[in-house]
């Protein structure tokens, strides 16, 4: 079996974030390992390719469906759950019927409410 590269951590492998809020300290430095040396740039690339995918699906499912405070645990049901989640957040966002720039969260709410909405949401016509 191939090894791994042992991590390297690098003096160019730490990044500084800035906050806007007055809460919170104005800078706060990050550090990564890395198995390949990067420039500054490739650096900049990678960490902002993780933080969008963090920001795209982790925080929407956890602020739309308040996954992190999910007490499901058991077998296969916390990933079964997570699945149809994660269906359910492509729906909504697939959903042209509804025109409307309210949040993912409210979206999902009125199609628990409305009927027609969740049909429309599912792509179903009434007949």
């Amino acid at each position: 079996m191939k090894r791994w590269p042992s991590p390297t951590l690098q003096p160019e492998d730490q990044a500084q974030a800035q906050r806007g809020t007055k809460a919170l300290p104005p800078f706060e430095r990050r550090y990564y390992i890395s198995s390949r040396e990067l420039t500054a740039e490739q650096l900049a690339v990678a960490v902002r390719s993780h933080w969008a995918v963090e920001n795209r699906l982790h925080w929407v499912l956890d602020v739309s469906f308040g996954e992190d405070a999910s007490t499901i645990r058991k077998d296969n049901a916390p990933q079964n759950l997570s699945l149809l989640k994660k269906i359910v957040l492509n729906m909504i966002r697939l959903d042209t019927s509804d025109q409307s720039k309210t949040s993912l969260r409210l979206k999902r709410k009125r199609a628990g409410w409305d009927d027609d909405v969740r049909m429309k949401t599912l792509g179903f016509t009434r007949l």
